[in-house]
């Protein structure tokens, strides 16, 4: 297979990111060749600065978004092997490591990372779609087709939302990508591979979506997972002074929140969805108030506190 990262800039990313904070997912107590997918209810995974998303379905026990997981099976084709990556561990041989599923999912910055830059993460295929891209299955192509000239790709684009805004650039990483008219330059990405996510700017959360050229009646056939460790983001480069610590009861919630603060002053309370866009906005003018969020959507959200040059901000589930 081609490198499309080489071990010059591995060298590189980890020498001047070493000062970074590094989401590795390492805090999660796993038992061996397991995963965690939502059945517990949730709605997401929190590690460092970072929140991901998950949709449980208990009446298909299926879910959307997020999973964590340490599963190694790098061998059995299909549905049921959903859970592991192509590289049989986590980023450098470490246990636990993000698998995503779905065709347009996202990622949220918390805390001091909320608002900053991110500097990239590793990324690489799921099993399940690496093994139906490279053999083929009763859903998918076998990429290049019979004569392996077939130009398919797999391409994963990466946005950015700020201040509910996206990001006018993207970052484009080929999970697969037979479109060159030479067989030998071919590749399904099979290793943890460093993107770069610098050009897009400071972050409220992270748009990834999937496309292929394997589409059917139904939409895209390519199994829509990827796998995802190592997040590098650096919340120690912010300049934007914080507030102190607020408190949020229930969280998860199903109608209201009671939010709690130690300031003297009035706050702007702003509250955005997965995606960076503004859904809620009000000043408190007391200490402790009560906010209705029976209006919103069951899913995570970001709720921030502002003054005019702090801010802190936290992730609440609406059930």
């Amino acid at each position: 297979m081609r490198l499309h990262f080489t071990i010059v800039l591995a060298f590189f990313c980890f020498t001047f990111l070493g000062a970074q904070v590094v989401v590795d997912f390492e805090e999660f107590d796993i038992m061996a060749e397991s995963f965690l997918n939502g059945s517990d209810g949730s709605g997401g995974f929190s590690s460092g600065d970072v929140f991901l998303n998950n949709n449980y379905n208990s009446e298909f026990m299926s879910w959307t978004g997020w999973a964590i997981s340490n599963t190694s099976d790098v061998t059995t084709p299909g549905f049921t092997n959903q859970y592991s990556a192509i590289t049989g561990s986590g980023f450098g041989g470490s246990g636990n490591y993000a698998v995503t599923f779905n065709f347009d999912n996202n990622m949220v910055l918390t805390g001091a990372a909320a608002g900053q830059p991110i500097s990239g993460m590793y990324i690489t295929n799921n099993t399940y779609a690496y093994l139906s891209m490279l053999e083929g299955d009763a859903f998918s192509k076998k990429f290049g087709g019979v004569t392996g000239d077939d130009p398919d790709f797999f391409l994963l684009t990466i946005k950015a939302f700020n201040g509910g805004n996206i990001s006018a650039d993207s970052v484009n990483f080929y999970l697969a990508d037979f479109r060159d008219a030479d067989n030998n330059q071919d590749y399904i990405v099979d290793e943890w591979s460093w993107v770069d996510l610098s050009s897009l700017g400071n972050v409220d959360s992270l748009s990834f979506t999937l496309s292929s050229s394997d589409v059917g009646q139904f939409g895209m056939n390519t199994p829509a997972y990827f796998c995802v460790d190592h997040i590098f983001a650096d919340p120690t480069n912010t300049t934007r002074p914080t507030l102190p610590e607020f408190d949020i009861f229930p969280n998860p919630t199903a109608e209201f929140i009671q939010i709690t603060h130690s300031e003297n002053e009035r706050l702007d309370c702003t509250i955005l969805d997965a995606n960076g866009r503004m859904v809620f906005n009000r000043r408190l003018d007391a200490t402790s108030e009560i906010i209705d969020l029976k209006f919103l959507p069951a899913g995570s959200y970001i709720i921030s506190l502002q003054d005019n040059d702090r801010s802190a901000s936290k992730v609440i589930i609406k059930k």
